[in-house]
């Protein structure tokens, strides 16, 4: 029963932890073995049909996986919690990624590092109405698909059986997407600009700016908190030990750490940060090959997304990237013993599919999700990202006059946990 908020959320900063000590579901051994099985099957086959490169970014793709999974890293729950009660903890952890990804990045794109000979650059994408629009389309769609795209590819390894129904309409919505790629393309629009290069500040001048701009909304959100007073986040359980790293849930400061080194290794290795759905637009591009359907003259399938259609997936760093999510993503919740696909009701799937739509769709337009335009966009040091973050939030908040016609829930401030 959910409790009166002026006696549950005293000392909100206090006890801001996410994980809880408490005795965890027997492993799924069977699970865990077989997902180890076809994690080195699907290694070896990305090696083989591709590169050494690929392979290591299968083994990020993991990494990734099992980090978000663990933690249960959220941009869509985080984004919901903000705007429904103020709960700033996933914000918070934001702003620490962000702040690592930006020093990292920095560091990087000035220097030209890379372990591979490849110049890394940044994800810099024009300001426009494509990415007004498509930004506040996939805030929409995120929380009616209940995931982001990350969340997306993790929840379904997790076991969420209506990822399933989501991750279809994201690949469905990519391609209407891709379809109408040149109509928006063709919108008003800025050119790329980076905090950066284009206005002369430099890449330690911009990596000032940023780590401003990432203190004072974290000092802000410590205000929001303080003020609205709002439930926290429900511990996820977690042990002690040697067994925390592999067993239990992970904090979401620990996760959001991990998270920025894994995409600035991501950046030094294929040259591009971590992006997620791109790969989607491919897929369907190919099943609409497949069956009969020529993509190759749209705007979009031009170049080298062009090319991609004509290889195997696993020459794309992208998707292989994804596989490595979903595995591990999978390897995580049997690990903890928490894969048990359920069944889905009809408003569950209802949403997923129009989310999965919407979202697909807007991140066509938007140059990236909360991946590739968010994350990967900020740390980039690019102006749209953060024109992303303010679209997403403004659809996330009309998310939630929606989500109850699909029976789905919104955290309420008197809830004693959200």
């Amino acid at each position: 029963m959910a409790q009166p908020a002026t006696t549950t959320h005293e000392n909100w900063d206090s006890k801001s932890t996410t994980v809880v000590v408490k005795k965890l579901s027997p492993m799924q051994k069977p699970l865990v073995i077989l997902g180890a099985l076809i994690a080195i099957i699907l290694y070896i086959a990305i090696v083989t049909t591709s590169t050494w490169t690929q392979g290591t970014l299968f083994i990020i793709g993991l990494a990734l996986g099992i980090t978000l999974l663990y933690a249960r890293f959220g941009f869509t729950s985080a984004f919901r919690r903000l705007m429904s009660v103020g709960n700033v903890q996933g914000l918070q952890a934001h702003m620490l990624m962000f702040a690592v990804a930006s020093t990292l990045f920095a560091i990087i794109l000035s220097s030209g590092f890379s372990f591979t000979g490849i110049t890394p650059k940044g994800y810099v994408s024009p300001v426009g109405v494509s990415v007004l629009v498509g930004a506040f389309l996939f805030g929409i769609g995120m929380q009616l698909g209940n995931g982001c795209a990350s969340g997306t590819l993790y929840s379904l390894g997790g076991g969420s059986s209506s990822m399933i129904l989501t991750l279809i309409a994201f690949v469905a919505g990519s391609v209407l997407g891709a379809y109408n790629f040149e109509f928006w393309q063709n919108t008003p629009a800025l050119p790329p600009i980076s905090i950066a290069e284009s206005t002369g500040l430099g890449y330690f001048g911009g990596w000032v700016v940023q780590m401003l701009a990432f203190a004072l909304i974290y000092w802000i959100s410590v205000k929001i908190a303080k003020k609205k007073n709002p439930p926290m986040m429900k511990p996820l359980p977690t042990t002690t030990g040697f067994k925390k790293i592999f067993r239990g849930s992970w904090p979401l400061f620990a996760a959001a750490i991990v998270l920025a080194l894994l995409n600035a290794l991501t950046l030094t290795v294929r040259g591009n940060p971590w992006g997620i759905t791109s790969a989607f637009a491919l897929w369907g591009g190919k099943s609409l090959m497949a069956m009969g359907v020529d993509v190759t003259h749209w705007v979009y399938f031009a170049g080298p997304n062009g090319a991609a259609l004509k290889n195997s997936v696993l020459m794309d760093s992208t998707s292989v990237m994804n596989f490595g999510i979903i595995l591990g993503a999978f390897l995580s919740a049997a690990a903890q013993g928490t894969f048990k696909p359920g069944k889905i009701k009809p408003g569950v799937a209802g949403a997923a599919i129009v989310g999965g739509l919407m979202m697909g769709y807007g991140a066509r337009l938007a140059f990236g999700c909360n991946i590739g335009a968010y994350f990967s966009g900020i740390a980039s040091f690019s102006l749209h990202g953060w024109v992303w973050a303010i679209m997403a939030m403004a659809g996330t908040f009309l998310a939630l006059y929606i989500r109850p016609l699909f029976g789905l829930s919104v955290p309420k401030s008197n809830d004693s946990i959200c």
